[in-house]
């Protein structure tokens, strides 16, 4: 896992739901490659999985992720790139899926009014600190819990239960 994730910002606001990450009128598509096409197609950016680079970060204000459990929502981020996904707080599942799936979930409040759409931030993710690059600033993430971090230095839960059984061999 890389510990810094630097990156360009797109700011969403408060309840962005599963609906918005990913609309239920494409879960019938199975391969990453489709799903990718349609991140925050539903969001005030419909645009954003033409415009989104590798590694930039999503910010969203309160309940990041609440509506349906399915993982598509996690899915079509992983599938554009994004570095992390930092909100002030997260549904529970989504923001399980996320970090299953090996995506940086940071919770920290105030984050929403803390950037600008297009700004550069910077994650030191070993030590929670946010910095805008743009402006100089530095906001204080949440803590990770130690096995979340061990899920996302192996890229994903099922890769670290890989490891694991591999190592057991």
């Amino acid at each position: 896992m890389e510990k810094m994730v630097k990156g360009r910002v797109y700011v969403f606001g408060n309840n962005v739901d599963t609906d918005q990450i990913y609309p239920g009128k494409y879960v019938e598509y199975t391969e990453m490659e489709d799903i990718r096409r349609f991140a925050m197609s539903g969001s005030e950016k419909p645009e954003l999985a033409q415009i989104f680079q590798l590694g930039e970060i999503i910010i969203g204000g309160t309940n990041f992720g609440c509506g349906s459990s399915r993982e598509h929502a996690a899915m079509t981020l992983k599938g554009i790139g994004v570095g992390a996904i930092i909100a002030e707080s997260f549904a529970r599942i989504f923001f399980r899926n996320a970090i299953n799936l090996g995506i940086p979930a940071i919770t920290c409040p105030g984050i929403s009014q803390f950037f600008q759409d297009g700004e550069e931030a910077s994650i030191d993710l070993a030590s929670g600190m946010i910095k805008n690059v743009s402006n100089g600033q530095s906001l204080q993430a949440e803590p990770m819990g130690e096995y979340m971090e061990k899920i996302l230095e192996n890229g994903g839960i099922k890769a670290m239960i890989r490891a694991q059984i591999a190592k057991e061999r």
